[in-house]
């Protein structure tokens, strides 16, 4: 619906010319964390070729081999397992699971959520309520309760925690497009005979895409946090397949003889969830037009 004007002579602008871009750049916390999160996300995709050991490779003679001894530049576990490799080969679970627990729910939360806003009225105000229901239980209970009667695996864990987390998104899609739908191209549209679905997806989305994307980030941070938590607990991933929550919850008990069993994960996790966050408020700031007054 709207309009795109050609100026001669103007060349193509590149992505990293646009206001967005440079507001984005602008915010150091948030090029921090794009630079740390694109570190570790390296680091556990190319990091378990470049080392000696796989995450399975058992030598109990290197059992609590301290970080920097030998090959084992972040020490051994108690059955004399690389550290390294089972902590990369845990990030690509990790962070896997967050990115698609991400994608699922935002879809969902999207859906729910434009449906409300658009419709309105009973249907609106049926969804919206549905929403208010699951935010009605913990999710972190929620979370528990559903992942201890459901075989855990990757991609189990992924739907639950996509399960539990969408309904922040869809209240914040249901509030943009509530606000758009009377608005003068909304209403050109249906003067045209357009579809609802056609308006819903094609005008409206597009246009509450900037706090879509804000909240997808942070519920990447979310979620990795949440399957740590899980897989700490004992009710997530299950070993000998590695995650940073279940290197946690194995870590435990040696906390006084080799601590670094539960400080590189820790600090794995840290580090992820933070970069998610800091990301994600770089976002926020850059898809705001107004902070170019401030």
């Amino acid at each position: 619906m709207s309009a795109i004007v050609s100026v001669p002579g103007s060349g193509k602008s590149h992505w990293w010319q646009s206001r967005t871009f440079r507001r984005f750049a602008r915010h150091r916390l948030a090029m921090i964390g794009l630079i740390m999160i694109t570190v570790l996300t390296l680091a556990c995709v190319i990091g378990p070729y470049l080392l000696p050991f796989d995450e399975l490779y058992i030598d109990l003679r290197a059992r609590f081999a301290p970080p920097l001894t030998g090959y084992h530049i972040f020490g051994t576990d108690p059955l004399g397992r690389d550290l390294a490799a089972r902590l990369f080969m845990a990030g690509r679970i990790s962070l896997l699971v967050g990115f698609f627990a991400m994608l699922l729910s935002t879809i969902i939360g999207t859906v729910i959520g434009v449906c409300a806003g658009y419709y309105g009225g009973r249907i609106g105000a049926a969804l919206m309520r549905f929403v208010d229901a699951f935010l009605s239980f913990p999710s972190i209970f929620l979370l528990l309760a559903l992942a201890a009667f459901i075989k855990p695996s990757p991609f189990m864990i992924t739907v639950i925690i996509a399960v539990t987390s969408w309904m922040e998104i869809a209240r914040i899609v249901e509030a943009e497009v509530r606000s758009l739908r009377e608005r003068d191209f909304v209403l050109a549209a249906r003067m045209l005979g357009l579809s609802n679905s056609w308006i819903m997806f094609r005008e409206l989305l597009p246009n509450a895409i900037g706090p879509i994307i804000v909240a997808a980030t942070l519920t990447v941070a979310r979620a990795i946090l949440l399957e740590a938590y899980v897989s700490f607990l004992g009710y997530g991933i299950q070993p000998p397949l590695p995650s940073w929550g279940n290197m946690l919850n194995g870590a435990q008990q040696y906390l006084d003889r080799a601590p670094w069993l539960a400080i590189v994960p820790g600090v794995a996790i840290t580090l992820a969830v933070t970069s998610f966050n800091f990301i994600g408020d770089g976002l926020r700031d850059a898809l705001d037009a107004r902070s170019d007054l401030n």
